[in-house]
């Protein structure tokens, strides 16, 4: 109501608020068009090409700038730390901003027709994304094809009939692909465990899709493993039985003698300064939190179980201690705090995991060689990607505090990352007229 109330003209109307709505939207449709422009833009300005007349030794080692490639065949390269700035530039973890610019170039170089459609304002931008994500896998002439059929129905056309036509461009073109893909689909068995959506009170989901055979043992087996729950005295619902039934089933599994390394569940209790615990606690192998008492209840499971090494508690680490060594390499116990301190990569908008098993390097904010100690307030996890960007495409980092980066892009774009997440520092886009005319 308040931005309404500071119109021009007041909105007395349903039509006029309707109006006003139909407007903007026509409105956000052109930016949205054209920010792909942008995009396209962005990497006729950042070609592959243009790595031939800096390459240098690093390169060819594989530890500076590359050429990647983002869209399907025909569909020019680009430059990788290109990508990782444009991303930052827009907000965008890099995996987002790797996948805006394919769909851009896509669109402009395999799907002509379709682009035009989106320059004249025919075709909403975010539809022809969502259309150009589907042929990135087709050949050249695959491609080709789908635009051809597609660019006349694409605002109307449904999902089954899109698959119809992605389908049937496979396997015109592509048809090693095409069987591929058929035995892929005839191998769509699978288990999937969300364990990295953990809720707070210590549940995940798991789907399957299984042969039928193992299916009827799997139920056969989770109802009798109910059935003996309920016979030992628990009084939950069939399936939440059934579920307890899979976990125990699990675990006697893990102790059978042929497995000799059972995955451990890792969990940090974290204290408060007065010396009292949480009442949450901070699961290390999932990225998620439980409350304490569902951390008692995993316990005493262990401790019924002849499994090793369910559970590992670790000791309480004080995230404000200053550790210090004279030493390049970088403790455990350093890792462990500075990784627990900020939980992920520290580069702009990334959120990539820093538990001890991903791809997180231990990186100094202020290099080594220029007198930077190995300690808590000089110490962040920054994923290899980005690791390599810092050091080669020009990225400067310096840390005002323990746990906050601020940093500045090869073109002068400053963001802040701290435990709140990015925050764009600017400078600030050059002001736009007050009303664009819409097209």
């Amino acid at each position: 109501m308040a931005l309404i109330a500071t119109l021009e003209h007041p909105l007395d109307t349903p039509a006029d608020v309707l109006s006003l709505a139909r407007a903007k939207q026509r409105a956000a449709n052109a930016a949205e068009a054209e920010l792909l422009e942008a995009a396209v833009q962005w990497c006729v300005l950042h070609p592959a090409e243009s790595l031939d007349d800096a390459a240098t030794w690093s390169v060819f080692r594989g530890f500076g700038d590359k050429p990647v490639c983002l869209a399907g065949e025909g569909a020019p390269f680009v430059t990788e730390f290109a990508v990782v700035e444009f991303a930052a530039g827009l907000g965008k973890s890099e995996d987002a901003g790797r996948a805006y610019l394919a769909e851009a170039l896509e669109l402009r170089y395999r799907l002509p027709k379709l682009w035009a459609k989106v320059t004249s304002l025919d075709l909403p931008a975010w539809k022809a994304r969502s259309l150009a994500r589907r042929t990135l896998h087709l050949p050249k002439k695959g491609a080709a094809f789908v635009d051809t059929h597609l660019a006349p129905v694409a605002s109307t056309i449904g999902p089954a009939a899109l698959e119809r036509l992605l389908e049937e461009a496979l396997v015109r073109f592509d048809p090693d692909e095409a069987q591929r893909v058929a035995t892929e689909r005839a191998e769509a068995r699978h288990v999937t465990i969300q364990s990295r959506q953990v809720s707070f009170d210590g549940h995940v989901d798991v789907w399957a899709t299984l042969d039928l055979a193992d299916a009827l043992d799997l139920d056969d087996a989770l109802t009798k493993g109910a059935a003996r729950l309920e016979a030992l005295g628990c009084a939950d619902t069939l399936d939440a039985r059934r579920s307890v039934a899979l976990g125990d089933m699990a675990r006697r599994q893990l102790s059978l003698e042929f497995d000799t390394d059972p995955k451990p569940l890792v969990v940090h209790v974290h204290q408060h300064p007065d010396g009292t615990l949480d009442d949450i606690t901070r699961v290390e192998n999932v990225r998620g939190f439980v409350l304490t008492s569902q951390l008692a209840d995993w316990c005493t499971r262990a401790a019924r179980s002849t499994a090793a090494n369910t559970i590992i508690v670790k000791p309480v680490i004080d995230l404000s201690e200053r550790i210090h060594v004279e030493a390049y390499e970088v403790p455990d116990r350093l890792s462990t705090q500075t990784r627990l301190r900020d939980h992920h990569c520290v580069f702009p908008w990334c959120t990539r995991p820093a538990h001890a098993n991903s791809r997180v390097d231990d990186d100094h904010v202020t290099p080594h060689s220029r007198g930077g100690p190995t300690a808590t307030e000089n110490i962040a996890p920054l994923c290899r990607r980005h690791h390599r960007a810092k050091t080669h495409a020009g990225w400067s980092q310096h840390s005002p505090s323990p746990g906050t980066f601020e940093w500045r892009s090869p073109t002068g774009l400053t963001y802040r990352v701290d435990h709140h997440g990015t925050h764009d520092l600017g400078p600030e886009p050059p002001p736009q007229p007050h009303e664009a005319p819409l097209r």
